[in-house]
C-alpha cells in the first residue's frame, strides 16, 4: 500500500490517500479537496475514513461526496469497534479511541503495521481533550487499548510528524502515565 499526504488547510491538518491495485481510500478529507484529487490520480476512491468530526478533519468531505453520493463513509456511527473491514483490497480494523473526541478512531492497517490515529496521538504527545465532547478519562483509557499494539506500528497523526507506537511507548509522557 502507498501511503501519500497532502497538509491541508489553516490548521495544517494531515489528509492522507492511500493506494491499492489502482483503488484509493482517503483518510481525514479536511480541506483543499482539488490538491486531494489531485493526490488521488486516476485512482478510483473506495471509500474514506473520518478519524474524527472536527471540522479541519472532514471540510473536503462534502465535496468527495458531490461527486459520488455512493461513496462509502467509514465514521464511528457506522463501524464495530475492533471488527475487521474489507473494502476492494484493503483490511483495517477500527479501533474506537475517545478522548480527544467521543468519536474518535483509530484504522489501522495490520499488514502495513500502520496507524491514522487523527487527533488521538501526535509525537510525543495526545489530543486534547478539553474540547466538546473531550475526555481525560476516556482517553487514558484509550491509550491502554493502544499501548497492547506492537511497539513497530507507524502512527500517522491528524498534525504533524509520523510517529511509532514504540516511540510513543517510550517518550510520551501520557504513555508511560498510564
Amino acid at each position: 500500500m502507498e501511503i501519500k499526504k497532502i497538509v491541508t488547510g489553516a490548521l495544517e491538518e494531515n489528509c492522507y490517500v492511500l493506494i491499492k491495485d489502482k483503488t484509493c481510500l482517503i483518510v481525514d478529507p479536511g480541506s483543499d479537496s482539488k490538491k486531494i484529487k489531485e493526490l488521488v490520480g486516476d485512482n478510483k476512491i473506495v471509500g474514506v475514513l473520518v478519524t474524527h468530526a472536527h471540522f479541519d478533519h472532514i471540510g473536503a468531505l462534502r465535496d468527495f461526496l458531490s461527486m459520488n453520493r455512493r461513496l462509502k463513509i467509514f465514521k464511528k456511527s457506522n463501524l464495530t469497534d475492533m471488527k475487521e473491514v474489507e473494502v476492494a483490497s484493503f483490511k483495517f480494523l477500527p479501533i474506537f479511541t475517545p478522548g480527544h473526541s467521543s468519536d474518535s478512531v483509530t484504522f489501522y492497517f495490520e499488514e502495513e503495521k500502520a496507524m491514522f490515529v487523527g487527533d488521538f496521538i501526535f509525537k510525543d504527545t495526545v489530543g486534547r481533550c478539553d474540547l466538546p465532547t473531550g475526555s481525560s478519562k476516556e482517553m487514558e483509557e484509550s491509550i491502554k487499548k493502544i499501548k497492547e499494539f506492537a511497539s513497530d506500528i507507524k502512527l500517522y497523526p491528524g498534525h504533524g510528524e509520523d510517529t511509532t507506537l514504540g516511540r510513543e511507548k517510550e517518550y510520551n509522557l501520557y504513555f508511560t502515565k498510564f
